[in-house]
């Protein structure tokens, strides 16, 4: 009888206490669900974030209005890898946390979305406001977890949250591959139809923030901000040789390779990060 009880409570657990949301983050997990908080958030400051200024204050600007109450837009920051998309996001939410301490933080995975609608009747009673994280936001083919988004953004009888609002960060604009559109237009008994279907979750994001690869002198930028910001001191001519040397064996430059030579940088100097 002890065997058969313990299977049936690993088969149905009882549910987990309400969440203590004295944190600012949160990583929602499934099976059981619950939200655990995070006492240290991998982010950098805001004012390090080069290159992205119109990007960074629209999301501040949206972000701000939302702590304060006010209506806000869901976000999908898409384009280039290691631009920043991510780290534009937890910088936003510390630095409105900061004025406004209601504001949290939830971390949602790609293949939890199909619990999105739990995850959010638990937000809904509480007394915070929560930015829904979901990173690297993405579909393949046969891969229905975008439907559940659908009615949480925009249609549903319940629909989004007022206390909630939903950033994504995604390389794809449409969330789907090209080829994967494609094959609808040439294999649907109504292309059109199949399409508007395929790509109406990317449209029920009201910004749209748009990361484009950097020039040189941006990438430049930002290692000569991080330099600043660390107190690194440094010969100028060495380290933009050193720098552009680092970018030309990754056979790219993006704000995650300035970090990456930075932190190489750092280390032979000493520095503790």
């Amino acid at each position: 009888m002890e065997r058969i009880a313990q299977a049936l409570e690993r088969m149905a657990p009882a549910p987990s206490p309400a969440p203590d949301f004295a944190a600012s983050a949160f990583v929602w997990h499934t099976g059981p669900d619950r939200l655990e908080p995070v006492t240290q958030v991998s982010r950098v400051s805001l004012e390090l974030l080069v290159g992205i200024d119109r990007s960074r204050d629209t999301l501040l600007a949206n972000t701000t209005q939302f702590a304060k109450g006010l209506p806000a837009n869901n976000a999908l920051l898409w384009g280039a890898r290691g631009m920043g998309k991510s780290s534009l996001v937890k910088a936003v939410h510390a630095d409105v946390a900061s004025r406004h301490p209601d504001l949290k933080i939830v971390e949602l995975q790609r293949e939890d979305l199909p619990s999105v609608g739990r995850l959010l009747n638990l937000l809904r009673t509480a007394s915070g406001r929560f930015v829904l994280y979901c990173d690297d936001l993405s579909f393949g083919h046969d891969d229905a977890h975008y439907k559940s988004l659908k009615a949480v953004l925009d249609g549903g009888i319940e629909g989004r949250p007022d206390n909630v609002v939903l950033y994504a960060t995604s390389n794809r604009r449409h969330l789907m591959p090209r080829d994967m559109i494609e094959n609808e237009r040439g294999s649907a008994i109504n292309p059109a139809e199949a399409v508007e279907e395929k790509v109406s979750l990317s449209d029920r994001f009201g910004l749209w923030l748009g990361f484009h690869a950097c020039d040189q002198d941006q990438y430049l930028s930002m290692i000569e901000g991080y330099c600043a910001s660390y107190g690194l001191k440094t010969n100028s001519d060495t380290l933009r040789a050193e720098a552009i040397e680092w970018q030309a064996t990754r056979g790219s430059r993006s704000g995650r390779v300035a970090w990456q030579f930075f932190t190489d940088l750092a280390g032979r100097h000493g520095l503790k990060l």
